[in-house]
C-alpha cells in the first residue's frame, strides 16, 4: 500500500491556496473541499517534468487525458467511455453552466436537489436558467438511514416543464452515492419528458470501498441519450488550483448538441491542469487507495469522537468524498452552527444554509486532515457547547 503523507500544520500553513489564508493561524480551517494531504507523487513529478521542459504555453490538440480517464473509468467502474466523447475546460462549473446554456432556453426550470453543493443555484442562475427545487428526502426515524432522491418530486418538476436537471453523483454535502436503480429511474423520467440530465461526478474516485459508484452514463441508452457527466480529477487528487474539468457524452445526440460550444471553452483548459490530470488517471490510483484509506479512517473516528464528546450531533457517515454533514439542532447552536464554531472553537466549517434552506441548524466538516487535527476540532466544539 502507498504510504500517505500529511504535512504538519506548521508546514500547511505555508500554502497559499483558500483553505490556508482565508482565516489567521489560530483557527483550524476544516470548511472548503481541498485536503490537507501532500500531492502524488507522479503528478509532482509530472508537472515539475513539465517546467523543466518550459511547458507552459496553451492547451491545444494532441492530450492523452481522455484515453487515461477511459482507462481508469474501466477500471475503476467498469464504465466504457469513448475517449472521443471527452472535451476538456477549465473546471466543472463551467461544464455544467455550458452544457446548460445549450440544454435550455433562457428562464427554462433546471431541477436541483438541496441540500446541495452551494453554486449549483448561481451556475444555473448564470446559464439564464430558473432553479426548481426536489430536495432530497432526508433520513427518517435515525441518522443511520439513507438519504434518497425524491423520484416523484423530479416527475412532478419535469411534468411542470423543466428542462434540465443537475444532478450532483455522489452528492455534496450527505455522501450520497446514487444506486443504479434510482440513476434508470432518473433517465426514464428524462426520456418521457424530455430533460437533459447533466451529472456532476467530481466526487466520484473518493467513492469508498464498501460502496459501488455507478456513472450515470453506463445505465442505460436512456441516460445516454440524455445525459452529460462533468468529471474531473481535481477533487480526488486535491488539483482544483490547475484548473482542468471534462465534458463526457455517450450519443451522437449529446455530442451534437456540446459541438456547439465555442472553441474557446476548450481552450481555456489549463495545461498544466491536463497534464496532472493525465498523471493522476494514469499512475494516481496508489495514491488514491491511500488517501480513500485515511479518509475511511477519519470518517469512523469522527463518528467516534461526536458520539463521545457531542453526542447531540446527528452524523451519518459519507459513503464518498471526505465531508461530515453534521445535523447540529440538537445544540442549540442556532440556524447556523458555523458562527458559533468559529468565534467560541475557533474550527472553521461551512455554513449548512449555503447548501439550501435544508441546511438551517447544519454545518459541513471537512476531514481530509490528520487524525490528530480532527481530534483537536472536535474537542474544541465540544469546548464551545
Amino acid at each position: 500500500m502507498h504510504k500517505l503523507t500529511v504535512p504538519t500544520l506548521k508546514e500547511l500553513r505555508t500554502r497559499t491556496s483558500e483553505k490556508w489564508r482565508e482565516y489567521s493561524a489560530d483557527v483550524l480551517p476544516l470548511f472548503v473541499a481541498e485536503m490537507d494531504f501532500a500531492l502524488a507523487e507522479p503528478i509532482a513529478e509530472a508537472l515539475t517534468a513539465a517546467i523543466r521542459r518550459s511547458d507552459t504555453g496553451y492547451a491545444g490538440v494532441g492530450s492523452t487525458l481522455p484515453d487515461a480517464f477511459a482507462a481508469f473509468a474501466e477500471r475503476r467502474w467498469n464504465w466504457r467511455v469513448d475517449p472521443a466523447q471527452v472535451s476538456t475546460t477549465t473546471d466543472v462549473s463551467v461544464v455544467i453552466v455550458e452544457s446548460l446554456r445549450l440544454a435550455i432556453a433562457s428562464g427554462d426550470g433546471v431541477v436541483i436537489n438541496p441540500p446541495v453543493y452551494a453554486p449549483f443555484s448561481d451556475l444555473v442562475a448564470e446559464a439564464g436558467g430558473r432553479v426548481v427545487e426536489v430536495p432530497l428526502l432526508p433520513p427518517e426515524g435515525s441518522a443511520t438511514e439513507g438519504w434518497a432522491l425524491d423520484l416523484d418530486g423530479l416527475e412532478a418538476a419535469f411534468a411542470a416543464g423543466a428542462r434540465a436537471y443537475l444532478l450532483c453523483s455522489p452528492h455534496n454535502p450527505v455522501g450520497l452515492v446514487h444506486s443504479a436503480e434510482q440513476l434508470t429511474a432518473v433517465a426514464e423520467l428524462a426520456t418521457r419528458y424530455d430533460v437533459t440530465v447533466i451529472s456532476d461526478e467530481i466526487h466520484a474516485p473518493l467513492t469508498h470501498s464498501t460502496t459501488n459508484f455507478t456513472a450515470f452514463l453506463s445505465v442505460s441508452d436512456a441516460a445516454r441519450e440524455h445525459g452529460i457527466t462533468a468529471a474531473s480529477a481535481s477533487k480526488a487528487w486535491n488539483l482544483a488550483g490547475l484548473k482542468c474539468a471534462m465534458f463526457v457524452t455517450a450519443s451522437q445526440r449529446m455530442s451534437r448538441l456540446l459541438s456547439a460550444l465555442p472553441e474557446e471553452v476548450h481552450f481555456r483548459t489549463s495545461l498544466f491542469g491536463r497534464i496532472a490530470a493525465t498523471a493522476a488517471f494514469t499512475e494516481g490510483e496508489p495514491w488514491l487507495d491511500a488517501a480513500l484509506e485515511t479518509i475511511e479512517s477519519n470518517a469512523a473516528l469522527l463518528a467516534s469522537l461526536l458520539d463521545e464528546r457531542m453526542p447531540r450531533i446527528r452524523y451519518r457517515a459519507p459513503r464518498a468524498s471526505y465531508l461530515a454533514w453534521l445535523d447540529c439542532r440538537g445544540l442549540d447552536w442556532g440556524n447556523d452552527p458555523s458562527v458559533r464554531a468559529l468565534s467560541r472553537a475557533r474550527v472553521a466549517l461551512n455554513s449548512g444554509q449555503t447548501f439550501g434552506t435544508q441546511g438551517r441548524g447544519f454545518a459541513r466538516l471537512n476531514f481530509a486532515c490528520s487524525p490528530d487535527t480532527l481530534t483537536e476540532a472536535v474537542t474544541r466544539l465540544a469546548a464551545a457547547g
